[in-house]
């Protein structure tokens, strides 16, 4: 007898803070139920750099730079449902704070006028290595299309646990009140 395929599973993170990565992992011992039936491409567990043809792409953080949106477009093209998971992805989060301020007058402040700073040598980066900053931070529905949003800031493991169990059993994902936070 044979098993039915695994699905492929890519995770990635943008411009946010890693806890939603750091929530997944919340999920403690079911990590070892998960991979019974699922495969990680892309993610921080396999270290794997670009993604492959997937079943289910996991995004969290907002879109900053050009990077962003060229590993966001990749993602799209390549996973069947892409989830954007966290406050970052959906809205933008803690990253869009700087969406008020003028992206010239920030790195100023940040590279040349700062109490620290040498002002003599200070200057912006300007290395062609570097991403291309936008001047605003966006959700990802920005710039492609999202199937399922799982909120929080984290949200935690038992939330990320209820909603990849829904999603692998083919139900729409749905997450009862006690699990919905934002803090």
């Amino acid at each position: 007898m044979t098993s039915a395929p695994k699905l492929r599973i890519a995770t990635t993170s943008l411009a946010g803070c890693f806890g939603c990565h750091t929530s997944f992992l919340d999920i403690d011992e079911r990590l070892l139920d998960l991979v019974e039936v699922v495969e990680f491409d892309r993610s921080p567990f396999t270290d794997i750099k670009h993604c492959g043809p997937c079943d289910i792409g996991i995004i969290e953080g907002g879109v900053c730079n050009a990077e962003n949106v060229h590993v966001l477009r990749e993602f799209r093209d390549n996973c069947k449902v892409l989830v954007a998971i966290g406050a970052c992805a959906i809205n933008g989060g803690l990253p869009a704070e700087r969406n008020h301020l003028d992206l010239q007058d920030i790195l100023i402040e940040v590279y040349q006028t700062g109490p620290s700073l040498d002002a003599e040598h200070a200057q912006i980066p300007n290395d062609p290595e570097l991403p291309l900053l936008l001047d605003k931070v966006r959700p990802i529905r920005e710039v492609v299309q999202v199937d399922y949003f799982l909120d929080g800031c984290p949200p935690s493991g038992d939330a990320i646990w209820k909603f990849l169990t829904d999603l692998l059993a083919g139900k729409t994902p749905s997450l009862p009140y006690p699990l919905r936070h934002f803090d």
